[in-house]
C-alpha cells in the first residue's frame, strides 16, 4: 500500500497574509522583550509606544483580508479541512481584540509612568502583547487543538499581568484566584475535547460537526460527555455564573488597564471560543447546549446585576467592583443570542447579535475604565463616592462617563446601547425564548438603577475641596477614541449589526 496519498494529505499550505495580525503582534512582543535588555530605565516608555504601534499595525493588516475568506494550514487530501480561517467572523473578532488591546495599551502607558517602581515595563508589554496575539489567533482557529492552544496563549500571560505589581498582596491573591479558576476550566475543556476526539476521530470543527450525529452507539455517551465538558470549560472563560467567582477580586487586584483588558478582550476570547464549539462544531447537540446556555444567561445577568446593585459607594474600590459585576451582567446578555442559535435555523443572524453587542460593549466599557483610570490617579481607592462632583472639576470626563454609563444601561443618548439590547432581545423572541426575554427586560430595569445612580453623582455638588485631575496625553487619546466611537455608533447603530452579521461563517 502506497503511503503517498497520506503524505500528500499532511502537506499544509501557509498563507502569510491571513495569519499576519496575530503574527505581527507576537513578533512585536518578542522584539519588546529583547529591546528591554538594552533600553535604559529612563527610556522604558519607548517600549509602550512600540507596543501601541505594533497593535495598530496588526489591526491595519485586517484591511487586505476584507475581500474574501482565506484559509491556511490546510490538509490537501480529498477531505479538505483547515486549522486557520480568516472569514468575516474572524476579522470582526480580531478587530475587537486588537482594538481593545490598543486602547488598553494607551491606558497602560500612563499607568506605567505612574507606577514604574512596582511594574517592570518590559515584562508588562511582552505579556500584554503575547496575550493579545493568542486572543487574535483564537477566532481564526478551526480545529480543537489550535483553539485550546490559542485560549491558553491568551490566558497564561494574563495571570502574570494581574499579579505583576511587586509587593502587592491583593494583586498576588487576585492572580492566584484567576489562575486556579482558569486552570480548572482548561482541564475540563481538555477532557471534553479528548472525549470528542475519541468518539469522532478528528479535531477539525467542520469534521466534528459532520461525524458527531453518526457516532457509533457504544461511543454515544462518550461523545455526549465530551460536548458537555467542553461547554462547561468555556463557560468558565466567559465568567458565566456560577463560574464567575474570580471576576470581582481579579479586577480589583489587577492594575486598572489590565482589568479593562480582561473585561473586553478576555470576554471576546471566551465568547468567540464558545460560538465556535457550539455553532460550528456541535450543531447536532443544539438541543443540549441551547437550553443550558439559556439558563446560564438568565442566571448570569441576574446575579451580575443584583451584585452590582448592592455595591456601597463608600467602599474601597467600589467603582471597579461595580464595573466588574456589571461585566458579569453584560456577559449574561451576550449569552442570550448564542442560546437562541440553538433554537433557530438562522444561527448566523443570532450570532451576529452577540458580535454586535460585543462591539458596543467593548467601546463603551473601555471608555468607562479610562475615566476610572483618570479618577484613580488622584484617588487611589477609587470609590464611587470619589466621582461626586466630577463635572465641576473635569466636565468633559464627566460627560463622557455619563455617556458610557447610559450606553451600558441602554438609554438615550447612548443609542448604540439601546440598539444592541433591542437586537439581543429580538434574537431571544425570534427563537421562541419569551421567558428569557422577560428575564432580560427585568435585568435591564435593575441595571438602570445603579447606572443612573452613578451618573447622577457626577453632577452633584462636590464635597470638600474638589480634586483636579490632570489628563496625560495617552489617557486623553483613549478617552477621545472611545468617546468618538461611541458617539459615531450611536449616530448610525445599524452599521454595527450589518458589519457584525454579514456572512459570519
Amino acid at each position: 500500500m502506497s503511503t503517498q496519498p497520506l503524505a500528500e494529505s499532511l502537506v499544509q499550505s501557509v498563507d502569510w497574509l491571513a495569519i499576519a495580525p496575530p503574527t505581527i503582534t507576537a513578533v512585536v512582543a518578542l522584539g519588546v522583550l529583547v529591546a528591554d535588555l538594552f533600553v535604559p530605565e529612563t527610556r522604558k516608555a519607548v517600549l509602550g509606544w512600540v507596543s501601541v504601534a505594533g497593535l495598530a499595525a496588526a489591526a491595519v493588516m485586517l484591511l487586505p483580508l476584507l475581500d474574501g475568506d482565506r484559509s491556511t494550514f490546510c490538509l490537501t487530501g480529498p477531505t479538505r479541512a483547515c486549522s486557520y480561517t480568516a472569514d468575516h467572523f474572524t476579522l470582526v473578532i480580531q478587530f475587537l481584540v486588537l482594538g481593545g488591546a490598543l486602547l488598553a495599551s494607551l491606558l497602560s502607558v500612563t499607568h506605567l509612568d505612574d507606577d514604574r517602581r512596582r511594574v517592570p515595563a518590559g515584562e508588562f508589554w511582552f505579556l500584554l502583547l503575547s496575550s493579545a496575539a493568542g486572543a487574535a489567533l483564537l477566532p481564526a482557529s478551526r480545529d480543537l487543538a489550535t483553539l485550546i492552544v490559542a485560549l491558553e496563549v491568551a490566558s497564561l500571560p494574563a495571570f502574570a499581568l494581574v499579579g505583576i505589581r511587586h509587593g502587592d498582596k491583593r494583586s498576588s491573591e487576585a492572580a492566584l484566584k484567576f489562575f486556579l479558576s482558569s486552570v480548572t476550566a482548561t482541564a475540563v475543556s481538555l477532557m471534553g475535547i479528548s472525549f470528542v476526539y475519541a468518539s469522532t476521530g478528528t479535531l477539525y470543527l467542520t469534521q466534528v460537526a459532520q461525524r458527531l450525529p453518526h457516532v457509533d452507539g457504544q461511543l454515544h455517551t462518550l461523545a455526549q460527555t465530551g460536548v458537555v465538558l467542553t461547554l462547561v470549560g468555556f463557560a468558565f472563560k466567559t465568567a458565566a455564573v456560577p463560574f464567575h467567582f474570580w471576576v470581582p477580586d481579579t479586577y480589583v487586584g489587577a492594575p486598572l488597564p489590565v482589568a479593562a483588558y480582561l473585561s473586553v478582550v478576555g470576554k471576546a476570547v471566551g465568547f468567540s471560543g464558545l460560538i465556535l464549539v457550539t455553532v460550528v462544531a456541535f450543531p447536532s447537540y443544539a438541543d443540549v447546549w441551547g437550553p443550558a446556555l439559556a439558563a446560564l444567561a438568565a442566571l448570569t445577568m441576574t446575579v451580575g446585576n443584583v451584585a452590582a446593585l448592592r455595591q456601597q459607594a463608600t467602599r474601597a474600590y467600589s467603582a471597579v467592583r461595580l464595573l466588574a459585576w456589571s461585566s458579569v451582567g453584560q456577559a449574561g446578555y451576550l449569552l442570550v443570542p448564542i442560546a437562541a442559535a440553538g433554537y433557530t435555523k438562522d444561527a448566523e443572524k443570532a450570532i451576529g447579535s452577540t458580535v454586535a453587542y460585543a462591539l458596543m460593549y467593548a467601546a463603551v466599557n473601555l471608555g468607562a475604565f479610562a475615566v476610572a483610570a483618570l479618577v484613580g490617579r488622584g484617588r487611589a481607592l477609587n470609590r464611587i463616592s470619589n466621582y461626586r462632583g466630577l463635572y465641576a472639576t473635569n466636565p468633559l470626563s464627566a460627560l463622557l462617563l455619563a455617556f458610557f454609563l447610559l450606553c451600558l444601561a441602554g438609554l438615550p443618548p447612548g443609542v448604540i446601547g439601546l440598539f444592541a439590547k433591542v437586537t439581543v432581545f429580538s434574537a431571544a423572541v425570534d427563537a421562541g425564548l419569551g421567558w428569557l426575554a422577560v428575564v432580560m427586560a427585568v435585568n435591564v430595569v435593575i441595571a438602570l438603577f445603579y447606572y443612573l445612580q452613578w451618573t447622577a453623582l457626577l453632577f452633584r455638588a462636590p464635597e470638600g475641596e474638589p480634586a483636579r485631575h490632570r489628563v496625560p496625553a495617552p489617557l486623553t487619546a483613549a478617552l477621545a477614541l472611545t468617546g468618538v466611537l461611541g458617539v459615531a455608533l450611536s449616530g448610525v447603530p445599524q452599521l454595527v449589526l450589518r458589519f457584525a452579521a454579514t456572512g459570519l461563517f
